[in-house]
């Protein structure tokens, strides 16, 4: 029979239907081309920097770059300021969208992914992503910056070349504040130290574990093959991180990104890196999530918020410990 597992972080009840589990191959590879036109120019490769703005930092030199952070052409925050709600009835609240969103272009190479990244580029990815959380802590009015990775049209990407983006905004979203609130709510410490010890002395969901970082297929897992990725310091902030467990972090996402593709093929997936908002100081614990794009959420899942994951998290670990 099915099980209610709690999710600790969110404080939301997902379902794990034990009696539904589905087989790696029950799930499709990607189908749908990236780019809407395939034929334009990609304006992230080497030769086509003037198709993006002004960069904000390059990394190498500017005739061989090694990695470009640039502003997006289509940004969903743009402008300085902190949020300022205007009232223009009883139920109509809006603001500017001040803050910036900007794209981190990790390598000049078109064709390689993330899982495919060079040891030494994803270092580098890890610490421009650290130097841009740094720069958006002391913009005036930020209070929150959020870095994710779309692979896949189907989850959100729509330039194949491998980047990342940062969107920095003034208010707090609702998913950290719920997870910073599961941090106050857990009785016995860090709930994320925990969880790490507690998965390290079962060893039923470990998908990666060494002296800087564990990786696991949550046991609260809200969809098929769901990992979440922890440093094992204990540190609220991403851009206070040491260098050495940045690295050590972002190679188990190319570890955790290539043992997801042995199993599954190349399917769509998210990535979300979770830190503290940039001027809270408490118990949480930054860590990534990796949810790939398998399933639909259906009528169920969107009119209550409870998720229904038909792989349990200790048969995902198992496949993705099998394809090492």
């Amino acid at each position: 029979m099915s099980q209610l597992r709690l999710n600790p972080l969110a404080g939301r009840w997902v379902t794990i239907s034990l009696d539904r589990a589905a087989r790696p191959s029950a799930f499709t590879t990607r189908t749908l081309p990236v780019e809407a036109d395939p034929d334009r120019p990609c304006p992230f490769c080497p030769g086509n920097e003037e198709a993006c703005p002004p960069a904000l930092q390059v990394y190498g030199p500017e005739d061989a770059w090694k990695l470009r952070v640039v502003p997006n052409l289509y940004p969903a925050f743009e402008g300085k300021g902190s949020l300022s709600a205007i009232h223009l009835g009883p139920v109509f609240t809006e603001a500017p969208a001040t803050g910036s969103h900007e794209v981190v272009v990790v390598s000049p190479d078109h064709e390689t992914a993330w899982a495919d990244l060079e040891p030494e580029q994803i270092d580098l990815a890890m610490i421009a992503i650290r130097d841009r959380f740094q720069a958006h802590v002391g913009q005036s009015g930020m209070r929150y910056t959020q870095a994710i990775i779309n692979h896949g049209r189907e989850a959100g990407a729509s330039v194949h070349h491998p980047h990342a983006q940062l969107l920095a905004m003034p208010f707090v979203p609702k998913g950290i504040a719920d997870e910073e609130a599961g941090f106050e709510r857990f009785a016995g410490g860090c709930v994320l130290c925990t969880t790490i010890e507690a998965e390290v002395s079962t060893g039923h969901r470990l998908v990666i574990e060494d002296d800087l970082v564990v990786a696991v297929a949550p046991y609260w897992s809200g969809s098929p093959f769901e990992m979440l990725i922890m440093p094992r310091t204990h540190e609220s902030h991403l851009h206070r991180s040491t260098t050495e467990d940045l690295s050590a972090v972002g190679r188990a996402l190319r570890t955790s990104l290539r043992r997801l593709r042995k199993v599954l093929g190349d399917v769509a997936y998210n990535v979300v890196f979770h830190a503290a908002p940039h001027h809270h100081d408490n118990l949480y614990h930054w860590h990534i999530h990796v949810i790939p794009k398998l399933t639909t959420v259906a009528g169920f899942e969107l009119g209550t918020g409870v998720l229904i994951n038909v792989v349990p998290p200790e048969a995902a670990a198992i496949e993705l410990n099998r394809r090492t």
